[in-house]
C-alpha cells in the first residue's frame, strides 16, 4: 500500500478550488495522464466516474466513486477490480489570510503485484504533478480568464 500527500496553500477560495477538483470530466483538458473522465452517475452528492489513464504504454480504465461535501471536502473509493485499495481525499481550508489550504491525499494498492511496481515510480511523482496541474488550472481559470 502506497500513500502519498500533497499540500499547498493557494490564493483561490475554498469553493473555486472545490469546483475545479469537482469539475472531473475537464480533467482530460489539463491533466497529462487522464485520457477520459466521464460522470456515469449524479445522485446527491456522489458521482460514479468512469476513468481512462495513461502512464507511459500502460493505459488503465476504472471506475470511482466521489463524496463532494461542498466546499470544504471531497472523497474518492474504488471498488474497481484493478485495485486493492483506492481511496483519495481533498480538503480545503480557508486561512485568516484569505488562502486556502489544499491537502491531497492518495491512499492506492494494485492487486497485481507487478503493476504494482512498475506504478510505484510514477505514482511517487503523480500526487505532486496533481497538486501542480490543479494550481496552474486555477491560475488559468480565475486569474487569467476572470
Amino acid at each position: 500500500m502506497t500513500v502519498y500527500r500533497q499540500h499547498q496553500r493557494l490564493k483561490y477560495e475554498a469553493a473555486q478550488l472545490f469546483d475545479l477538483v469537482a469539475d472531473i470530466e475537464r480533467y482530460p483538458e489539463f491533466m497529462p495522464w487522464v485520457i477520459e473522465s466521464r460522470i456515469r452517475q449524479r445522485r446527491d452528492q456522489t458521482l460514479v466516474v468512469d476513468m481512462t489513464v495513461a502512464a507511459g504504454p500502460l493505459r488503465k480504465r476504472f471506475s470511482t466513486t466521489g463524496v463532494l461535501r461542498r466546499p470544504h471536502w471531497i472523497g474518492v473509493t474504488s471498488q474497481d477490480p484493478l485495485f486493492e485499495r483506492f481511496k483519495q481525499e481533498w480538503t480545503f481550508t480557508p486561512t485568516s489570510d484569505d488562502q486556502t489550504k489544499v491537502e491531497y491525499q492518495h491512499d492506492l494498492s494494485f492487486k497485481s503485484r507487478v503493476l504494482q511496481l512498475l506504478m510505484d515510480a510514477v505514482f511517487a511523482k503523480q500526487a505532486a504533478a496533481t497538486m501542480s496541474a490543479f494550481r496552474r488550472r486555477a491560475h488559468w481559470l480565475y486569474d487569467c480568464h476572470s
